[in-house]
C-alpha cells in the first residue's frame, strides 16, 4: 500500500512538472524550431532559420530569416522583430511592430499592423477587426467586420476588401475594391482554428495540473470542495479579499528599492496561486453539483469541472461572469484551506515539544 502510494505521488510530481515546463515562457535556439508550450519566445539577441509553433503566446522579438508559422492565443513581432521569409498564422489577436519581408497571411479574431512596421510581400487577413497603421508594400486582401487605415498607413498595391473600412483611405496607393468573398474565404476557415487549438491547450494543462493536486493533496483537495459546498459565500468573499487584497500588497513592496525582487516573484507565485484557484474551483464546484446525483468522485469532479468550465467560458458574458465567481469561490477555498492548516500546526506544534522533552532532539 505505501509503494503504492510512493508510485502515485511521484508520479503526480511528474505532471506538475510537465503542467509547469507547458506553462513558462520557452526561449526558442534551435536553428529551425518547432515548439508546443505555454509561451514560444525567439529573443532579441537570437536569429535562426524557422519557427513552427503551436502556444498560448508566441513572440519574436528577434530575427528569423525563414518563415515563421504559428498559432495560438497571441502572436507578436515585436519591434525589434525581423521575418525574412512568409508569417502565417492563426490566433486569437496577431500584431506586427516589426518587419516581415515576406507575405503575411493570418487568421484571427483581431489584427494590427503597428505604425513602425513594414510587410514587403502580399497581406492576407480575415479578422474580427483589423487596424492597419503600417507600411504594406504589397497588395492586400482583407476580410473583416471592421478594417481601419491608420494616419500612418501607407499600402503600395491595390487593396480588396469586406467589411466596414473605415480611416484613411488615401494610404492605398492602389486601387480600392470591395469583394464579398473575402469574409467568406479567409475569416470562417482560420479563426476558430485559433481558439480551438488555445482552447484545447488550456484544457489540457488544467487537466494535468489538477491531476496532479488530487494525487499530491488528495485530503487537502476534498476539503476545497467541502468548503464551497457548505459556505459558498463566506468562501467567495475569502476569495474576493485575497484576489484584491494580494495586489495591493505587492504594489506596497515595490514601493521600495529593496521589495522589488520580492515583488516580482511574489508576482509570478499569485499568478500561480490563481491558476491553483480556478482549478480548484472548477473542481470544487463540479463537486458540489455531483454530490447531488449521489456521485462523488473527485477524479470524475475534475473532468466534469474542467471541461464543463472550458465549454461555458465560451458562452458570451455569461461566461465571464461564472468564470469570475468560479475562481473567488476556488481561491477562497485554497487560502482558507492553508490558513487552518497552518493554525493547526501552530497549536500542535507545543504539545509536540512537551512530547519530545526539552533535551531531547526533536525528529522529522
Amino acid at each position: 500500500m505505501a509503494s503504492e502510494t510512493s508510485v502515485r505521488k511521484r508520479l503526480a510530481i511528474v505532471l506538475l512538472v510537465v503542467v509547469l515546463l507547458g506553462a513558462v515562457p520557452t526561449g526558442v535556439v534551435a536553428q529551425s524550431e518547432s515548439t508546443v508550450g505555454g509561451t514560444a519566445v525567439v529573443a532579441e539577441d537570437e536569429t535562426i532559420d524557422e519557427l513552427e509553433a503551436v502556444a498560448g503566446t508566441v513572440v519574436v522579438e528577434g530575427t528569423v530569416t525563414g518563415d515563421v508559422s504559428a498559432a495560438g492565443g497571441d502572436v507578436r513581432i515585436a519591434e525589434t522583430g525581423e521575418v525574412g521569409g512568409s508569417l502565417e498564422g492563426a490566433a486569437g489577436s496577431v500584431t506586427i511592430d516589426g518587419t516581415v519581408d515576406g507575405d503575411v497571411g493570418v487568421g484571427a479574431g483581431n489584427v494590427e499592423v503597428g505604425e513602425d512596421a513594414t510587410v514587403g510581400g502580399e497581406f492576407t487577413v480575415g479578422a474580427g477587426n483589423a487596424v492597419i497603421d503600417g507600411v504594406l508594400e504589397g497588395d492586400a486582401a482583407i476580410g473583416a467586420e471592421t478594417i481601419t487605415l491608420g494616419s500612418d498607413a501607407e499600402i503600395a498595391g491595390d487593396l480588396r476588401y469586406d467589411g466596414d473600412l473605415q480611416g484613411n483611405t488615401d494610404a492605398v496607393a492602389g486601387s480600392i475594391t470591395e469583394d464579398s468573398t473575402l469574409g467568406v474565404d479567409i475569416a470562417p476557415t482560420l479563426q476558430p482554428l485559433a481558439s480551438w487549438l488555445a482552447s484545447v491547450y488550456v484544457l489540457a494543462l488544467n487537466l494535468l495540473l489538477g491531476a496532479a493536486l488530487l494525487a499530491l493533496f488528495p485530503r487537502f483537495s476534498d476539503g476545497v470542495a467541502d468548503r464551497v459546498s457548505t459556505d459558498p459565500v463566506r468562501t467567495g468573499l475569502v476569495g474576493l479579499g485575497v484576489l484584491v487584497g494580494v495586489p495591493i500588497l505587492l504594489v506596497a513592496v515595490a514601493i521600495t528599492i529593496v521589495g522589488i525582487p520580492f515583488s516580482i516573484v511574489g508576482g509570478f507565485a499569485f499568478a500561480f496561486v490563481v491558476w491553483i484557484g480556478i482549478v480548484y474551483g472548477r473542481f470544487a464546484v463540479a463537486a458540489w453539483l455531483l454530490s447531488y446525483a449521489d456521485l462523488e468522485n473527485r477524479w470524475l469532479a475534475l473532468v466534469v469541472g474542467l471541461i464543463g468550465g472550458a465549454v461555458l467560458s465560451q458562452v458570451p458574458y455569461l461566461g465571464g461572469l461564472v468564470d469570475f465567481l468560479v475562481l473567488l469561490l476556488g481561491l477562497g477555498a485554497l487560502a482558507w484551506g492553508l490558513y487552518a492548516r497552518r493554525r493547526t500546526a501552530r497549536t500542535r506544534e507545543p504539545e509536540r515539544r512537551d512530547r519530545i522533552g526539552p533535551d531531547e532532539p526533536a525528529s522529522d
